[in-house]
Protein backbone atom coordinates (compact mmCIF):
# COMPACT_ATOMS: atom_id res chain seq x y z
CA UNK A 1 0.00 0.00 0.00
CA UNK A 2 2.69 2.52 1.00
CA UNK A 3 4.71 1.85 -2.11
CA UNK A 4 1.60 2.46 -4.21
CA UNK A 5 1.04 5.79 -2.46
CA UNK A 6 4.59 6.86 -3.29
CA UNK A 7 4.11 5.87 -6.91
CA UNK A 8 0.74 7.66 -7.05
CA UNK A 9 2.13 10.90 -5.59
CA UNK A 10 5.16 10.64 -7.91
CA UNK A 11 2.84 10.36 -10.92
CA UNK A 12 0.73 13.26 -9.64
CA UNK A 13 3.84 15.42 -9.14
CA UNK A 14 5.11 14.50 -12.60
CA UNK A 15 1.76 15.49 -14.11
CA UNK A 16 1.74 18.75 -12.19
CA UNK A 17 5.30 19.51 -13.30
CA UNK A 18 4.24 19.01 -16.91
CA UNK A 19 1.14 21.16 -16.47
CA UNK A 20 3.13 23.98 -14.87
CA UNK A 21 5.83 23.79 -17.54
CA UNK A 22 3.67 23.44 -20.65
CA UNK A 23 0.48 25.29 -19.64
CA UNK A 24 1.55 27.89 -17.08
CA UNK A 25 -1.16 30.41 -18.02
CA UNK A 26 -3.90 27.78 -17.68
CA UNK A 27 -2.54 26.77 -14.27
CA UNK A 28 -2.25 30.39 -13.11
CA UNK A 29 -5.75 31.32 -14.23
CA UNK A 30 -7.47 28.05 -13.34
CA UNK A 31 -6.12 27.22 -9.90
CA UNK A 32 -8.14 28.87 -7.12
CA UNK A 33 -6.12 31.39 -5.11
CA UNK A 34 -3.04 31.53 -7.33
CA UNK A 35 -3.80 34.85 -9.03
CA UNK A 36 -4.43 36.53 -5.68
CA UNK A 37 -0.80 35.78 -4.71
CA UNK A 38 0.61 38.14 -7.33
CA UNK A 39 1.08 38.70 -11.04
CA UNK A 40 1.86 35.92 -13.50
CA UNK A 41 5.57 35.04 -13.35
CA UNK A 42 6.69 32.44 -15.89
CA UNK A 43 10.15 32.06 -14.35
CA UNK A 44 8.73 31.34 -10.90
CA UNK A 45 6.12 28.91 -12.24
CA UNK A 46 8.75 26.95 -14.13
CA UNK A 47 10.99 26.89 -11.04
CA UNK A 48 8.10 25.27 -9.18
CA UNK A 49 7.64 22.83 -12.08
CA UNK A 50 11.26 21.75 -11.71
CA UNK A 51 10.83 21.28 -7.95
CA UNK A 52 7.84 19.00 -8.62
CA UNK A 53 9.84 17.14 -11.28
CA UNK A 54 12.67 16.50 -8.80
CA UNK A 55 10.14 15.36 -6.20
CA UNK A 56 8.50 12.98 -8.67
CA UNK A 57 11.86 11.48 -9.60
CA UNK A 58 12.96 10.96 -6.01
CA UNK A 59 9.59 9.53 -4.93
CA UNK A 60 9.56 7.18 -7.91
CA UNK A 61 13.14 6.07 -7.33
CA UNK A 62 12.50 5.62 -3.62
CA UNK A 63 9.43 3.49 -4.31
CA UNK A 64 11.18 1.40 -6.97
CA UNK A 65 14.32 0.76 -4.92
CA UNK A 66 12.57 0.84 -1.52
CA UNK A 67 15.05 3.55 -0.56
CA UNK A 68 13.99 5.61 2.45
CA UNK A 69 16.49 8.40 1.77
CA UNK A 70 15.26 8.99 -1.78
CA UNK A 71 11.62 8.71 -0.75
CA UNK A 72 11.97 11.20 2.12
CA UNK A 73 13.93 13.55 -0.14
CA UNK A 74 11.11 13.30 -2.68
CA UNK A 75 8.55 14.11 0.01
CA UNK A 76 10.55 17.09 1.33
CA UNK A 77 9.51 19.66 -1.30
CA UNK A 78 5.79 18.82 -1.11
CA UNK A 79 5.89 18.94 2.70
CA UNK A 80 7.71 22.29 2.84
CA UNK A 81 5.27 23.59 0.23
CA UNK A 82 2.36 22.29 2.33
CA UNK A 83 3.70 24.00 5.46
CA UNK A 84 3.98 27.27 3.55
CA UNK A 85 0.36 26.92 2.44
CA UNK A 86 -0.77 26.30 6.02
CA UNK A 87 0.96 29.56 6.96
CA UNK A 88 -0.84 31.34 4.09
CA UNK A 89 -4.17 29.80 5.17
CA UNK A 90 -3.66 30.95 8.75
CA UNK A 91 -2.87 34.44 7.46
CA UNK A 92 -6.14 34.41 5.53
CA UNK A 93 -8.06 33.86 8.77
CA UNK A 94 -8.59 30.07 8.42
CA UNK A 95 -11.44 30.23 5.91
CA UNK A 96 -13.13 27.05 4.71
CA UNK A 97 -13.56 27.98 1.06
CA UNK A 98 -12.72 26.68 -2.41
CA UNK A 99 -9.08 27.73 -2.02
CA UNK A 100 -8.79 25.79 1.25
CA UNK A 101 -10.38 22.70 -0.35
CA UNK A 102 -8.02 22.78 -3.34
CA UNK A 103 -5.12 23.25 -0.91
CA UNK A 104 -6.23 20.26 1.18
CA UNK A 105 -6.78 17.88 -1.73
CA UNK A 106 -4.02 19.07 -4.06
CA UNK A 107 -1.24 20.02 -1.65
CA UNK A 108 -1.74 18.83 1.93
CA UNK A 109 -2.96 15.25 1.45
CA UNK A 110 -0.40 14.21 -1.20
CA UNK A 111 2.49 15.79 0.71
CA UNK A 112 1.79 14.20 4.08
CA UNK A 113 0.79 10.85 2.57
CA UNK A 114 4.09 10.78 0.66
CA UNK A 115 6.05 11.48 3.83
CA UNK A 116 4.14 8.82 5.79
CA UNK A 117 4.69 6.32 2.99
CA UNK A 118 8.40 7.18 2.74
CA UNK A 119 8.88 6.66 6.46
CA UNK A 120 7.34 3.18 6.22
CA UNK A 121 10.48 1.99 4.40
CA UNK A 122 12.51 2.87 7.47
CA UNK A 123 10.19 0.83 9.66
CA UNK A 124 10.13 -2.08 7.23
CA UNK A 125 6.38 -1.83 6.66
CA UNK A 126 6.36 -1.07 2.94
CA UNK A 127 4.73 -3.76 0.83
CA UNK A 128 7.16 -5.74 -1.26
Amino acid sequence: MWRGILIGVAIMNLGLAGYLWFAPHAWYEGTPGVAMMGPFNLHFIRDVALAYLASAGALGWGAWKRNVTAAVFGAAWPCFHALFHIWIWLGRGVPFDEIALVNLVGIQLPAWLALMAALQFRQGRAAR
